[in-house]
């Protein structure tokens, strides 16, 4: 396929004349109608074409666009089937501009959806209930707004038809000289979406009002509101050009901190990461809207890891905004690049299983990614020293189930907590300029197992001398049930080992020796380690007290747990009779047991409480 790029500009009262034999007369650059454009591009790409006013009218218009094959896709639309912005097939009309977009809005956000799951259906079905119209309306403009747009992003096809109930509302909001600024934004959103017709008068009117904000303006939501309603003017086909960009630019930049907030105004020390977003997003449109370059260095990257905040906590739970605040972030990022997404089938991998390591390539809207590889570049034990036990293993794909993945885990991993970094590679240069990989990414995976019990050993001891009076060994992995006695001058040890599949040494969470009283008062220990070994020593003539003298039998019961732990266990041991002292007159009785014990996690009595009467003043 050929496409000659030469051009001709014939200018007239500011606009581009072009002629395209097949369309037929003149086509005015502002007035070109879709099917228009595609009627003359697919003239153009005949081979016979041999046109060159409709030459030129391809020139002028031809984008493209990577579709899920990650084949090159010509059009003269400026989105793709998926939403997202095509690119000028012109060299020379590339906008440099793009790779610092992708600074502004890629930078910061990797981290926080570097192992979310694309958007699926559960998401759609969630925001059409939450979103629901009554009586033919969603409420506000605001509301109207946050509604469509989300259905936009999610790709919700049946959705409600509010367009004759309001667009009438947007007419005459619109047309209002008292509209605040924040309506008249919303009011634009909403027209952009529902296609309402509004008369060009009423959109330089608005033009006019939203330049003069922008030119003395110092608060953050007249510049939020005022840029945000000239792109969407701009959107409706409208010429919109900010001559002052970098002015502005620098004014929205002043608001910033250090630390990554924004403030709302010069005046108002006031600052969040919210507000971070909404001067993102206005910087944005600031860049799209300018007729020069933006000079990048006016955002240094050192506020970026700032405005990352603002993308961990945009969601809003319990909320109908909830699903609408993240779109926002999805809204932007599409206009530069096509963020990808790692998803992962389980981040939990068990050693017992032979679990393999799944990784999963999409867009953020839940798309096949385009041909790439995922590489595992480290792997770390959290909260070791010791270096990465992985250096640069490509994972493999499995082209059936969509899926990247590790033949085995490295030998040298055992059971714990571990940060994998991974990178994607593209295979297609191109595609860096449509897609967003984020660099590395850093992940966290639980590698789980069974963890082996050894020289498990119960015994009564003479307190005085150490002799063993009655020692068991334990089958901690099968049955074992011991029946021991013992009164206040022996003691009780329970031992025990635990060892990794990899025989390093293990310390669970939890390790914990619970003996129940027949009047179910329980006494609940810790279980101390050293290396390995596990040993608890119980002098009974030092709990006497903490027994509250009471004789008889006590259950045993040993808890082993932890995450990891795969075969973690609440054990019955057995029992011990104890023969304890007659407790002196004076001695703590034991608190009165509940007959449910579950009880004991229940509502507790009311508190009555009268104040003391007010004293009346003498007078």
């Amino acid at each position: 396929m050929t496409v000659a790029w030469k051009s001709r500009e014939l200018r007239g009262r500011g606009k581009v004349s072009m002629s395209c034999r097949d369309v037929g007369g003149v086509i005015e650059r502002s007035t070109v109608k879709e099917e228009e454009r595609e009627s003359c591009y697919r003239f153009a790409l005949h081979p016979k074409m041999n046109d060159k006013y409709c030459k030129q009218l391809v020139t002028m218009y031809l984008q493209f666009y990577i579709n899920e094959n990650g084949d090159k896709v010509y059009t003269t639309k400026k989105e793709s089937p998926l939403g997202a912005p095509t690119q000028s097939a012109h060299p020379g009309m590339a906008r440099n501009q793009a790779g610092f977009l992708v600074l502004i809005l890629t930078i910061s956000i990797w981290e926080a959806v570097a192992t979310f799951h694309p958007i699926s259906d559960s998401h759609r079905s969630a925001a059409l209930e939450l979103f629901a119209p009554i009586d033919g309306s969603f409420g506000s403009l605001e509301e109207t707004y946050e509604a469509l747009r989300t259905f936009e992003i999610l790709g919700i096809e049946k959705k409600p038809d509010i367009s004759t109930t309001t667009c009438p509302l947007v007419v005459e909001t619109l047309g209002l000289s008292s509209t605040t600024l924040k309506d008249l934004f919303y009011a634009l959103r909403v027209s952009g979406i529902l296609k309402c017709k509004i008369n060009e008068e009423v959109f330089e009117a608005i033009t006019s009002r939203f330049l003069a904000v922008l030119s003395d303006g110092s608060s953050l939501l007249d510049f939020y509101h005022s840029i945000g309603g000239l792109v969407s003017i701009k959107a409706s086909k409208v010429d919109v050009f900010l001559g002052d960009a970098d002015g502005v630019f620098h004014s929205i930049k002043a608001l910033s901190q250090s630390d990554g907030r924004w403030r709302y105004s010069s005046n108002n020390p006031e600052s969040s990461t919210f507000a971070a977003g909404l001067a993102l997003e206005t910087l944005a449109g600031v860049v799209s809207l300018a007729t020069s370059q933006i000079d990048p260095s006016m955002l240094p990257g050192d506020k970026m890891l700032g405005l990352a905040k603002f993308f961990l906590g945009i969601g809003i739970p319990g909320n109908a905004k909830g699903p609408f605040q993240p779109n926002r972030l999805v809204i932007f990022l599409g206009k530069v690049s096509i963020p990808l997404i790692l998803s992962f089938p389980a981040m939990v991998l068990s050693l017992a299983k032979k679990d393999l390591l799944k990784v999963r390539v999409n867009t953020v809207l839940g798309s096949n990614a385009p041909p790439l590889t995922v590489k595992l570049m480290q792997a770390f034990r959290l909260g070791s020293k010791d270096a990465s036990i992985i250096e640069s293993q490509e994972l493999n794909f499995d082209p059936e189930n969509v899926v990247h993945f590790l033949d085995a885990l490295p030998k040298s991993i055992d059971i714990g907590n571990y940060m994998f970094v991974f990178e994607i590679l593209l295979h297609d240069l191109e595609h860096k300029k449509v897609y967003a990989t984020g660099g590395q990414i850093k992940v966290p995976i639980f590698v789980t197992g069974v963890i082996k019990i050894d020289t498990a050993e119960i015994a009564v001891l003479d307190s005085d001398l150490g002799i063993m009076e009655a020692q068991q060994k334990l089958d901690l992995a099968g049955e074992s049930v011991v029946s021991l006695s013992a009164n206040h001058l022996q003691k009780l040890r329970l031992s025990f080992q635990l060892t990794t599949p990899l025989g390093h040494s293990f310390r669970p969470h939890q390790a914990f020796l619970k003996l129940r009283h027949e009047t179910n008062v329980e006494h609940i220990f810790v279980v101390a380690s050293s290396g390995k070994q596990f040993e608890i020593i119980l002098d009974f003539l030092g709990l006497v007290e903490k027994f509250y003298y009471l004789s008889g039998r006590y259950d045993i019961q040993l808890t082993v747990g932890d995450a990891v732990m795969e075969n973690s266990f609440l054990k019955a041991l057995g029992h011990i009779e104890l023969d304890l002292p007659e407790p002196p007159e004076k001695a703590t009785r034991p608190p009165p047991q509940p007959v449910d014990p579950y009880l004991r996690y229940g509502p507790k009595a009311e508190i009555s409480h009268i104040f003391r009467a007010q004293e009346q003043q003498s007078t």
